[in-house]
């Protein structure tokens, strides 16, 4: 993430996309909801399902799966059409703007509708100037952004769009990535992997096992050999290799 959860006050407009954000981020999802509901804050929300912030949205555009990068290529057609754009963060900070008028040309909000299976164009329009008037906006994506063939370029998209609004590198804004479940980046980040320490030091490297040895006071030797992954796991289960699980605040079956 760009930003902190703790700006999320800050923040005076949303756009969630691919992200169930109340089911798989309840901490996140809440405080979107208490500025929204409470604070009169903007929502604009883009997924394939009708998700619990839809109901709060001041516009839920509901795309076929799939079409994310067209439906953010129409958000940046209108934005530039109707020169909604920071001019000044763009000309300051941007490099290779002068290409991105004519790359969008073509992603008029009808074009775009058709590709997204959006009844009503002018949603789009609505959304955009949404996101556009808010300063600053905040986006937050989850696994239906990433989960694509295509899944760098909507990240890319995601951070045109952000750029071209000028809310990168301001407080309450940002573009900001919201991992599968929840705390899986804080479970990771304290070595909750099978073939890393914490802070993402791996466990075959001698200078690294010797390093935690000494800091953990460990009376038995620590294996060089990355751990199984999860999935390894339960097929070691299976085969009758893995003697025992210790399962903490997960759903593996899930």
């Amino acid at each position: 993430m760009t930003n902190s959860i703790r700006e999320i006050p800050d923040t005076d407009a949303f756009m969630v996309i691919g992200s169930n954000t109340t089911d798989n981020h309840p901490v996140i999802g809440s405080m979107i909801k208490n500025q929204v509901i409470n604070k009169g804050k903007k929502l604009v929300v883009v997924d394939p399902r009708k998700i619990d912030l839809a109901k709060y949205a001041d516009v839920f555009l509901q795309i076929k799966p799939g079409t994310n990068i067209a439906i953010l290529n129409g958000l940046m057609h209108v934005i530039l059409k109707e020169e909604l754009y920071d001019k000044e963060y763009v000309k300051e900070r941007c490099e290779g703007f002068d290409d991105i008028p004519k790359t969008m040309e073509k992603y008029t909000p009808e074009y775009v509708a058709e590709i997204c299976g959006i009844a009503d164009p002018q949603l789009i329009v609505k959304a955009a100037r949404i996101i556009a008037a808010a300063k600053p906006m905040a986006l937050y994506y989850c696994m239906g952004i990433t989960q694509f063939k295509s899944g760098v370029n909507g990240v890319k998209s995601c951070s045109n769009l952000q750029m071209l609004l000028g809310n990168i590198g301001v407080r309450g804004g940002g573009v900001n990535p919201l991992r599968g479940q929840n705390n899986v980046q804080g479970a990771c980040d304290m070595g909750a992997l099978n073939a890393v320490y914490p802070a993402y030091q791996p466990v075959a490297s001698e200078e690294n096992k010797a390093k935690f040895m000494k800091m953990w006071d460990a009376k038995v030797d620590m294996s060089l050999k990355p751990g199984l992954t999860i999935v390894e796991s339960l097929n070691a289960a299976i085969a009758g290799d893995l003697k025992g699980l210790y399962i903490f605040g997960e759903n593996p079956v899930m």
